[in-house]
């Protein structure tokens, strides 16, 4: 059993529950699906297989829509879709089946995915270069054969017999990917001198890979690639240019063929040029907040809910000077931050809008507390970058 996922939160190796525990803090409700064959699921995990992930990730949301129904929790209609590596790949995946079955989305982050697995994650498999990380080629292997059981008939019609007990030990659970990858670069080094992860693949095997594109492998990369559609939500993809896990230009040709395909509100963006994998994590993070709390509505009044619309800031993110607009008076204008302390203050009589200076404000998510004329208050949520 695979622990490290939501589910198993608290336990060794399951921290990126963490991140729902960020989500909610910040007025989110937040699902964090297993991966498919992790935590308490059937069978091996199906890795990058995206039907799978399409279809237990729409379980949960359904699931959990069901949930707040039964429970009078109250929600807008706003839905936000992110994840990084592995669950950059499935946030894609899962971001385009919405958008295919007519689900509105109202923004979307795909973190340092591998999103193109015919493209440039098969080219890395087939390069002349040392891999650190040649475990994630039985990972792939295992997964897509669970999904299609087509990709062979035993472990030695893909890999060298060296290297077959310890991907049959990973298969079985006795080992962590982890371990799989330290022996795999061992046996490597050992065998050939070099981590050049195709040396353990059969020359058979090789060949097809390498030449015939209806071979069962390269249909199934294929069919998994999760680039080639045009979201219509507001998109970021985030990524860093010295990733040694995925490479970044699995990001550069997911934004170039979105684009040519018509995506309009779409920015793909190298956040850290020097951070490898496991550090581009925090940087990618950041941004998505940023990103998301600049779409998030949170909007509460004393008065007529359809009062708060006609508040407005612009621009919200803010760097310096925002006009706060309201079609009436203002007589008291306050900027708080989330622990509640007033950071600015004016007050007066404005008719209609109010400008205010933000230049010596801190980076962060702040509340502009608004007091009409008529003694109502409305609450608008602000972001300086």
């Amino acid at each position: 059993m695979q622990k490290c996922v939501p589910s198993f939160f608290g336990s060794n190796g399951a921290d990126e529950g963490e991140v729902g525990l960020i989500g909610c803090g910040m007025g989110y409700v937040t699902f964090l699906p297993d991966y498919v064959g992790m935590g308490n699921g059937r069978g091996f995990q199906t890795y990058v297989h995206a039907a799978t992930i399409q279809s237990a990730t729409d379980n949960f949301l359904k699931a959990t829509e069901s949930w707040l129904s039964e429970n009078g929790v109250s929600t807008n209609s706003q839905l936000f879709i992110t994840g990084y590596s592995q669950g950059g790949y499935a946030s894609m995946a899962y971001h385009k089946y919405l958008e295919d079955n007519g689900r509105k989305v109202t923004a979307a982050a795909h973190l340092s995915g591998p999103y193109s697995l015919s493209g440039v994650m098969r080219n890395l498999i087939l390069s002349d270069q040392a891999y650190l990380y040649p475990a994630y080629i039985p990972n792939t292997a295992l997964g897509m054969q669970e999904s299609y059981g087509n990709l062979y008939n035993d472990l030695s019609d893909i890999f060298k017999p060296e290297f077959i007990p310890d991907i049959q030990a990973y298969y079985n659970g006795t080992i962590t990917l982890t371990n799989l990858n330290i022996r795999i670069i061992q046996k490597l080094n050992s065998l050939f001198g070099n981590g050049i992860a195709k040396n353990m693949l059969q020359p058979a095997f090789l060949d097809q890979l390498q030449t015939n594109p209806e071979s069962p492998i390269n249909k199934a990369l294929s069919e998994n690639d999760i680039y080639k559609w045009a979201p219509k939500a507001p998109t970021k993809i985030y990524y860093c240019m010295a990733d040694d896990q995925v490479p970044f230009m699995n990001s550069v040709v997911a934004n170039d063929t979105m684009k040519m395909l018509g995506a309009a509100d779409l920015e793909t963006r190298n956040v850290n040029t020097t951070a490898n994998h496991g550090a581009c994590f925090n940087p990618a993070l950041n941004a998505t907040i940023i990103f998301f709390l600049s779409k998030q509505q949170i909007t509460t009044t004393t008065g007529d809910i359809s009062l708060a619309d006609q508040v407005m800031i612009t621009p919200n993110p803010v760097m310096d000077n925002a006009v706060i607009s309201y079609d009436g008076i203002i007589s008291d204008c306050t900027l708080f931050d989330f622990q509640g302390r007033e950071i600015i203050k004016q007050t007066g009589f404005f008719e209609n809008q109010i400008e205010m200076n933000f230049s010596d404000t801190k980076s962060g998510v702040y509340l502009v507390r608004i007091i009409t004329g008529e003694g109502i208050i409305i609450y608008k949520k602000l972001i300086k970058p």
